[in-house]
């Protein structure tokens, strides 16, 4: 699972690009108890969500015209300008080149070679998230891409990610796994084909964050008490846990888990 010492490869940073911080704010803060602190001209406005006084994601103002209101993830790297040329060599393109953020850290943005958005973060004086795997905060991260084995071979180049599947009924899930990590306890993400799950297929390629809850039938109904949408109803995964997933009231995607307790 996460781990809080954010090894090279794993998601350190997550953030809301929405049209609305205002909206948003109220949206999440309803939903997790998220309070926002508000950025200032240096950083653009971007600014923090935190619970309990930990940060847990970031957000922006980002236009309707500029694009669509989305969740994106980080991924650690040591040295961005190193990643973005791997990332091109792997087939990858760069939406914006590695560029510092103050002195909180250095980060870029990239589409794999399927497609999907993520971004990197090499720290600074910003480590990444002050909290995960607590209900509220960042705990699971799902890639919906085209094509499963090109997407595996993409980041494995790019971060030395480790893959493996897990049989389920019917089918199997393809964890991922920080390089030179060992064991299933390790993994915090999976690669989902996108044509297996219709719901998040309209969306095209992209990262889809799970966050951690007590309830997931109260988030449900919670969800559509705030405006947002249930695009898939709280379902019972065996050995793993009740999952449900959701847009917002802007319509950025996002899913909540309430893990299986530990055997």
């Amino acid at each position: 699972m996460l781990d809080p010492a954010f090894v090279t490869g794993a998601p350190n940073w997550i953030d809301l690009g929405t049209p609305d911080i205002e909206a948003a704010t109220t949206f999440y803060g309803g939903l997790f108890g998220w309070e926002l602190v508000p950025g200032g001209p240096e950083t653009g406005g971007y600014g923090m969500y935190q619970l309990r006084g930990r940060t847990v994601a970031g957000v922006m103002t980002v236009p309707e015209d500029q694009g669509k209101p989305a969740w994106s993830v980080y991924f650690q790297t040591p040295d961005a300008d190193a990643t973005a040329r791997t990332v091109e060599q792997a087939g990858g393109t760069a939406a914006f080149p590695p560029m510092d953020v103050l002195d909180y850290g250095r980060m870029g943005g990239f589409t794999d070679s399927g497609g999907a958005y993520f971004g990197v973060w090499q720290p600074g004086t910003n480590t990444g998230l002050g909290m995960i795997m607590e209900p509220g905060a960042l705990v699971w991260a799902e890639l919906y891409t085209p094509d499963v084995p090109a997407a595996a071979a993409f980041f494995h180049t790019v971060f030395g990610w480790r893959t493996d599947d897990m049989a389920y009924p019917g089918g199997s899930y393809t964890m991922v796994h920080p390089a030179g990590s060992e064991g299933a306890d390790s993994s915090f993400g999976g690669l989902v084909p996108l044509d297996a799950v219709p719901e998040q297929r309209a969306a095209g390629p992209h990262w889809l964050p799970y966050f951690a809850v007590d309830d997931a039938d109260a988030v449900v109904a919670g969800v559509e008490r705030l405006g947002g949408r249930v695009t898939m109803a709280a379902t019972d995964v065996p050995e793993v846990g009740r999952i449900a997933t959701f847009t917002d009231p802007a319509g950025a995607a996002f899913a909540v888990i309430k893990p299986a307790p530990m055997a």
